[in-house]
């Protein structure tokens, strides 16, 4: 029997779908809430009963980050890995694997100074997409449309001037058709497509489902699962959440969109994509860690 451990730090619906599902296959499934772990260099797996796989499931990027690296340390497998979660936690190092795996993507510029972020955005003009690079659900994307709005972002990033203010990720704006707000969330496992849905925004200019965003369902078209499997493939494989964005400049208000990835998440939640996937999305990530398994 396959002995499963999953480390989270707030058990939330999707912890508790993935324990019932492990239960249910038969695996011997332990919950470990990483804010109570005290590790030292002797640490093993068996102290901590991690079992044969773990499955990181920690809110906090840098909490769980730091997690995988001293699990991986026991020998004791982590979906997903200390390299894979590192480079999908910082959008910069992400971006750069999408376009070295040959990912279609924004055209995303890089800048580490104020007096660098004004030059690019006079250089290519307005608006941009202002992310911070450590950061989730949204929080922080700002489009850019003119200098004030730029000079006031700057002030601040001046003044709390925090380890990531300096170094500024500009990204294209994709206009979505008629003005709508939405984008494509697909969930890979092991490489593979197993559900989509369609992120409505709920007012506004982020289609996030932690912002009120709506799911929709979305069929997995072959372009989709082309280029999910690809950006997987480009970060390192595991359990991802790949996000994509359509865009009709090419094609025009009536032509056909191209896809472009814009995000990769490493702990994907999906409470909102089950809603409306037709495969059991906790099913299939456990199934996969079962094959993942030290033996």
């Amino acid at each position: 029997m396959t002995s499963l451990c999953i480390v989270f730090d707030r058990l939330r619906t999707e912890e508790k779908m993935l324990q019932r599902e492990a239960d249910i296959i038969g695996c011997q499934t332990t919950m470990l809430d990483a804010k109570t772990v005290k590790i030292n260099t002797e640490t093993s797996g068996d102290d901590l009963r991690l079992g044969d796989v773990v499955l990181e499931r920690c809110i906090s990027y840098f909490r769980g980050l730091h997690v995988t690296a001293a699990i991986e340390s026991m020998q004791v497998p982590v979906i997903n890995t200390f390299d894979v979660a590192s480079a999908c936690g910082d959008k910069m190092i992400m971006t750069l694997r999408l376009k070295r795996g040959g990912v279609s993507t924004p055209e995303t510029n890089f800048a580490f100074s104020t007096e660098a972020a004004t030059d690019t955005f006079d250089e290519c003009g307005y608006p941009l997409v202002i992310k911070p690079v450590i950061g989730s659900w949204g929080r922080g994307v700002i489009p850019i449309r003119n200098r004030d709005t730029l000079d006031a972002i700057l002030e601040v990033r001046t003044v709390t001037d925090g380890p990531f203010d300096r170094i500024y990720y500009l990204q294209e704006i994709i206009e979505n058709r008629g003005g709508d707000v939405r984008d494509i969330r697909v969930i890979t496992v092991g490489g593979e497509p197993i559900a989509a849905m369609y992120r409505r925004s709920a007012g506004g200019f982020r289609a996030n489902v932690a912002l009120g965003g709506d799911p929709e369902p979305c069929d997995i078209t072959p372009e989709m699962a082309e280029l999910a499997s690809a950006a997987s493939d480009a970060v390192g494989g595991g359990i991802l959440g790949v996000d994509m964005m359509e865009d009709y400049r090419d094609g025009g208000t009536t032509g056909d969109s191209q896809l472009v990835v814009h995000e990769v998440n490493n702990t994907v939640e999906f409470k909102g994509l089950a809603k409306v996937a037709a495969r059991n999305i906790p099913k299939a990530m456990v199934e996969f860690a079962k094959r993942y398994a030290r033996k």
